[in-house]
């Protein structure tokens, strides 16, 4: 089998059966101790054999070729094993207290079968402890290997452990199983081991790239599948090597696949590789916006991309609210000392640190820029919002990356009001006994909803800042910044777990937009993607639901708009007990199908593809009355709505045995007066 047929098989290989040994060996055992009881025996020449004998014999060695299948069949597991050593002991026991010679063969058979299924099973666990031992071994050769690599180009360093990662999961959300997972990553980690064989001249090339050496980058492909090739074991790792930059509609290479000739594991790898890219530091531009990666995969579905996995990786994408799936490598912009000096307010500013419900701790030493001047340093944090989490001064980069900033605090305590609505300070002369020296600082960040705290902590003195930020809908950044100083030995912490919803005093009223008359249920404020919920209702034949929707002020994107959401939870609440998401489907056209058991029979969406974008997000800005309405037929469940000008018309079919509960949802979206018919 060639590496493109294993590709798309994975490792679909026959399991074997032990239904018919488990009875040929119950069959054999009682046919033992029958033989046993009735002191039969035949005639080999003048000696006579016991019938026992041959029949304990025959079931022993059918004992140990059935454990060795149990042992390794997955779906069986040890306790089975166990259970067919255990199930002669009775017998033995029951033969020893009689004292019957004639039960002797049959006796020293089972002993025997005992001892050598025993034996088989101590060999299998030593087989497990050493397939485990190698299986580490493999794990760290291949990221030993991967770092080299990626040190190739200080660029992409962890570009393969990402890539290998977003692989991963995209094939648990298509219902991979985990050896196939397992596959997916592997084959994901070294995707980019012919890079090995490009000079580093060309990898760490900071303009264009002449023809000639691209055509020595799309060369890496086939190197690296020959690299990979060798390791017989393990076949599937060359496919992500060789076919990642072969595209959907043929014009990738080196091979120029498409469609599903592309081997399924190379198609997953594309789209995460190509995400990545887009969301990492290159040599020749800084990492692109999270929605404008978003658009390209949208644009590259079906082209350059599967549209299955390109689907799969909008919704994480879309679940990604605090932008996790970027490059981690560059934490805060020091340099590699860890150190920033900042001469002029401003000069320099760190990359932003996102600040959200979970408690996030910053440790840092501050110094003067220049000791001899004697100029004391004035550290400072900018408090902002941005597409790409950095601080502009450009007018068109203001523009462009929808820059954003709330204000400035000073590290003692001052601050300064911009876009933020107000802004609170306590100082306290307190000694900290988590702080060592004069010129360190410790400064905790938190948000909850439309305020935040901020802590900072020095050896004498701790300030506290909150802010009442303009909304609960736009991110908010932290730069470390100052003048006359220098910032060196940053370290992050985040906590697990999030802060309570009553942490931050109020300062300021909160904003909503759902202060109207509710309908049936009451009316909901999502801030963004998927943070907040209608109550759900049980789906039936027939079931309306009608509410009035409208995009926040914050509203930008496409799908910044309403969403369906089907699920299941034994209470029908979601989030509830046992909730589990069934389809999700958002007023722009995009549907998911979450659930691997659940299937699509139909699936329509009209005009999408014709819509003029810019005025379908005017049309949720300024609001318009929307209706869902439900049949369901033979299990099957058909949502349909028609919302300005895109016709939605999806079916469902759920597990004949689940209830499966509606709920409106959505992202930056205000929903009101919700009717339930």
């Amino acid at each position: 089998m060639n590496n493109q047929e294993s590709g798309k098989r994975f490792a679909d290989t026959p399991k074997p059966t032990i239904l018919i040994p488990i009875i040929l060996y119950i069959i054999l055992y009682f046919l033992t101790a029958y033989t046993a009881r009735s002191g039969e025996v035949i005639m080999i020449g003048s000696n006579p054999l016991p019938l026992s004998a041959l029949a304990g014999v025959i079931t022993s060695l059918s004992g140990i070729v059935l454990v060795h299948l149990v042992l390794h069949h997955k779906k069986a597991g040890f306790i089975i094993a166990l259970a067919l050593i255990i199930f002669p002991l009775p017998s033995l026991v029951n033969w020893i207290l009689q004292g019957n010679v004639r039960s002797l063969p049959g006796l020293f058979t089972n002993i025997l079968t005992i001892i050598m299924l025993v034996i088989i099973m101590i060999n299998h666990v030593k087989m497990e402890k050493e397939q485990e031992r190698l299986h580490r071994l493999f794990d760290q050769t291949s990221i030993a290997l991967v770092n080299a690599i990626d040190a190739k180009d200080k660029y992409t360093r962890g570009h393969s452990s990402r890539v290998a990662e977003y692989s991963r999961r995209l094939a648990e959300m298509n219902g991979k199983n985990p050896e196939e997972c397992d596959e997916v990553y592997y084959s994901a980690l070294l995707h980019d081991v012919g890079k090995i064989g490009v000079p580093s001249s060309i990898i760490n090339k900071s303009g264009k790239l002449t023809s000639d050496e691209y055509e020595v980058v799309k060369q890496h492909p086939v190197t690296g599948a020959q690299i990979l090739e060798k390791i017989d074991e393990y076949p599937y790792l060359s496919i992500g090597a060789h076919y990642h930059h072969e595209h959907y509609d043929g014009s990738g290479y080196p091979e120029g696949l498409k469609s599903n000739e592309i081997p399924e594991i190379a198609r997953i790898i594309s789209v995460a590789d190509a995400y990545d890219a887009m969301t990492s530091t290159r040599s020749y531009r800084d990492p692109i916006p999270q929605d404008k990666v978003r658009e390209e995969i949208v644009m590259g579905a079906g082209t350059q991309f599967d549209p299955d996995y390109a689907r799969l990786m909008l919704l994480l994408i879309d679940k990604d609210t605090d932008y996790k799936m970027k490059e981690l490598s560059v934490k805060n912009g020091l340099n590699d000392e860890n150190s920033i000096i900042i001469n002029e307010f401003r000069s320099v500013v760190t990359p932003g640190l996102l600040v959200n419900s979970y408690m996030t701790t910053v440790r840092m030493m501050i110094g003067s820029a220049d000791e001899a001047t004697g100029v004391a340093p004035e550290p400072c944090m900018i408090l902002f919002d941005s597409l790409d989490g950095i601080t502009h001064s450009d007018e068109n980069e203001i523009r462009d990356r929808l820059y954003f900033e709330y204000g400035e605090i000073r590290f003692d305590g001052r601050t300064r009001t911009l876009g933020a609505r107000k802004m609170e300070t306590q100082s306290s002369d307190t000694v900290s006994s988590d702080i060592s020296s004069n010129g360190e600082y410790m400064i905790e960040a938190v948000r909850i909803r439309d305020h935040a705290l901020i802590r900072i902590i020095g050896k004498n003195q701790t300030s506290e800042v909150i802010v009442a930020l303009p909304d609960s809908t736009r991110f908010l950044y932290i730069g470390f910044t100052g003048e006359h100083c220098s910032i060196s030995d940053m370290a992050f912490s985040k906590e697990t777990t999030e802060s309570p919803a009553d942490l931050i005093p109020r300062i300021a009223e909160e904003i909503s937009y759902i202060d109207v008359p509710a309908g049936d249920i009451p009316n909901v404020q999502i801030d963004g993607y998927r943070t907040n919920t209608s109550e759900s209702t049980e789906i039936r034949n027939g079931l309306k639901i009608s509410f009035h929707t409208q995009s926040l002020p914050t509203a930008r994107l496409v799908w910044h708009c309403p969403s369906l959401l089907l699920f299941h939870s034994d209470d029908g609440k979601v989030n509830g007990i046992n909730h589990r998401d069934i389809a999700f489907i958002r007023f722009d056209g995009e549907f998911w199908l979450i659930d691997p058991d659940c299937k699509v029979e139909h699936s329509k969406i009209t005009d999408a593809d014709h819509i003029d974008w810019d005025s379908w997000k005017g049309y949720n800005r300024s609001g318009y009355d929307s209706l869902i309405t439900f049949e369901v037929k033979d299990n099957r469940i058909t949502v349909s709505t028609d919302n300005g000008g895109i016709s939605i018309r999806h079916t469902v079919i759920p597990n004949a045995n689940d209830k499966i509960y509606a709920a409106l949802t959505g992202d930056q979206v205000a929903l009101t007066n919700i009717r339930i018919k």
